[in-house]
């Protein structure tokens, strides 16, 4: 029994007429009668009783009307769910990002994407990258956006190059702190407000202290951002935060460029390589200029 039969056989059942029939459906009237034979030779039973050039259901035709445009119906639905998610007026999207960037970046972003697919399901999974790339592994997330290298990437994600941005210190406007930019060597000399174990931005500033021969000092330690400003605000430490961050978070932060070579940030966004469209860039390896380098 093939789908188009069954198109043919609710066509006929409710014009009561091969010719208005066939002209309902687009085909010709030989072709229509053709496939109605065929589906009751398949069924073993006459669907229609063609007396007198009258044509009416028979009871096996009545019996069937039913089931086929049921059949149709459920058939019709799909098409339209089907329709409704490929052209992003229905459905869900489940993203990860760091906290610095749900911040930062993400709530504008979001605002424009809202309102150009309000049907869209928008869920937001907010954590570290070594977690975000974890839960795309395994199929929770779709897309995230992470802090690159990762000590080991992973071979089923695909990674594309968003942005550069630079990583400052901020300090409390109220309180003495750097003025010129500022080397990382010199953060051997401050007292740093730290982001909790497992943050990107803890792991890239103790990475580039360490590389420079020094264990940072903290006095508070264990924050997000939000806390972590707030620590700053107060004039607790200072911070190393990204420059996209340090400019939303008011007149009273001192913002201080790190000075060259610095740190640089490059957002990346991560997906499934198994059940996403070709990304331009493929894979990123990490080179010699990657060490302090933030990508998410």
């Amino acid at each position: 029994m093939q789908f188009q039969q069954l198109v043919y056989f609710v066509a006929v059942a409710e014009t009561l007429h091969f010719t208005r029939a066939a002209e309902r459906v687009h085909v010709s009237q030989p072709s229509l009668s053709q496939q109605i034979r065929a589906l009751e030779k398949e069924l073993g039973a006459e669907l229609f009783g063609r007396a007198r050039g009258n044509v009416a259901l028979t009871d096996a035709g009545e019996a069937l009307l039913p089931t086929a445009r049921r059949i149709l119906a459920d058939a019709e639905t799909a098409r339209h769910e089907v329709q409704e998610l490929v052209q992003l007026r229905r459905g869900r999207v489940r993203l990860g990002a760091p906290p610095s960037l749900c911040t930062g970046l993400l709530p504008e972003v979001l605002r424009a994407f809202h309102d150009q697919h309000p049907g869209i399901e928008l869920l937001i999974e907010e954590s570290g990258s070594h977690d975000l790339v974890r839960e795309l592994a395994r199929g929770a997330l779709d897309f995230a956006l992470v802090v690159l290298p990762l000590p080991t990437p992973s071979p089923a994600l695909t990674t594309v190059e968003l942005l550069h941005e630079d990583l400052v210190v901020v300090s409390s406007a109220a309180a003495p702190g750097p003025r010129r930019p500022v080397r990382i060597s010199d953060l051997r000399h401050e007292q740093l407000v730290m982001f909790r174990h497992g943050y990107d931005l803890r792991e890239l500033t103790v990475a580039a202290c360490r590389a420079e021969g020094f264990e940072p000092v903290f006095t508070v330690e264990g924050g997000e951002m939000d806390a972590v400003l707030g620590f700053v605000r107060a004039g607790l430490g200072v911070a190393v935060v990204p420059s996209m961050v340090a400019e939303q978070a008011g007149r009273d932060l001192r913002v201080t460029p790190l000075a060259p070579p610095g740190l640089g940030a490059a957002d990346h966004a991560d997906g499934r390589a198994d059940g996403a469209a070709d990304h331009p860039g493929g894979h990123r390896r990490e080179g010699p200029d990657d060490r302090g380098r933030v990508l998410r």
